[in-house]
């Protein structure tokens, strides 16, 4: 079964086509980092004009790299939620025009279910049933896998996702959009000693997360430096460090938790933090520790792509073979959540 896979969701154009044979046979993606970073972030009307332009070349470079002809797929797999409506209509509506032209079916997917499922795309993929932290700028889950499309969640941010604050920590210390990567990095310079900030909700009882409040911990530490001085870039770089254990902290410290507690020894990071240097080095030193496998995207699917949109599309459609004959009706669904989908 050969997928042509297409997302468009937020700031990143994705296409791919994936064989349920052969594997991922190619894949194109279009950042929209350079366009966002003068405004501090994602403008949607800007994100849904560049999609319109991406979509289509980037699909003729996909089929063009894996030597295939449109004709030739099976079906189409598109991004229907969560995510910006204006973005997800434009990979939609390109995916049920090719549908509709050439007489394929479109296979509606969870953009959730794509990351949760992308470890899949490794080397060294997961086998069911594991414990999955989804963690991004808009999202941060831990769910219980037993099979694909059988997901319990476990627990989620009552606020801000990890990915939001570390982008808000970034504001704050004048580091530029895409904040994440930019703290991470900036931490590595930092003293682990000089500023320790709360570890919030790690010791609830529960598998919820909260973030707020440790971005307000960091504002509110930055504005009694400023008092006194400008921030220096040591200064920066340490409340860096501080903010970056603390989210580290509490991320590793709720998935042993559910691993524990659901009695499972595979772990899975999927979603645009999961990338992050110092919570790959905590889990896995975890799992060393406590005897557990801890799974990965390829650093170059971290982020939105179409190879997870293609790859969930293609196991959707042999789990319910139905979805081959038919087609949803067009729509989208910006707020969607994975348990309920």
């Amino acid at each position: 079964m050969l997928i042509l896979g297409i997302e468009s969701s937020c700031d990143e154009t994705g296409v791919a086509l994936y064989d349920s044979e052969r594997g991922l046979l190619a894949h194109a993606l279009h950042s929209q980092i350079d366009m966002h970073v003068a405004y501090g972030g994602v403008v949607p009307e800007l994100a849904s004009r560049d999609h319109i332009q991406r979509v289509l070349p980037l699909t003729d470079a996909v089929l063009a790299d894996a030597n295939i002809s449109l004709k030739d797929v099976d079906a189409l797999a598109c991004t229907i939620g969560p995510g910006l409506a204006g973005a997800l209509l434009v990979g939609t509506a390109c995916a049920h025009a090719i549908g509709f032209a050439l007489g394929k079916p479109v296979i509606p997917v969870h953009h959730l279910e794509g990351h949760l499922l992308s470890p899949l795309l490794s080397s060294n993929p997961p086998e069911f049933p594991f414990i999955a932290l989804l963690v991004s700028g808009g999202h941060t889950q831990l769910m219980r896998v037993d099979d694909v499309g059988q997901y319990t969640l476990l627990g989620e941010t009552l606020d801000d996702a990890a990915g939001e604050a570390f982008d808000k920590t970034a504001k704050v210390l004048g580091l530029s959009y895409p904040g994440g990567p930019a703290v991470s990095k900036l931490a590595e310079q930092g003293d682990p000693k000089r500023f320790r900030f709360g570890r919030p909700m790690m010791h609830s009882g529960n598998l919820e997360f909260s973030f707020a409040g440790l971005k307000t911990a960091v504002l509110s530490q930055a504005k009694k430096i400023q008092a006194i001085e400008a921030l220096s870039d040591t200064d920066k770089a340490d409340l860096a460090r501080a903010f970056v254990d603390a989210a580290v902290d509490v991320l590793s410290a709720k998935c042993l938790t559910a691993l524990k507690e659901h009695h499972m020894n595979r772990l899975v990071v999927a979603g645009g933090v999961g990338a992050n240097t110092q919570l790959r080095a905590r889990l896995n030193e975890l799992a060393r520790h406590h005897k557990f496998n801890v799974h990965y995207p390829e650093l170059h699917l971290c982020t939105d792509n179409g190879a997870m949109i293609a790859l969930a599309g293609c196991l959707a459609a042999q789990r319910d073979p139905s979805l081959l004959s038919q087609n949803d009706p067009f729509t989208v669904k910006p707020r969607w959540n994975l348990h309920t989908h």
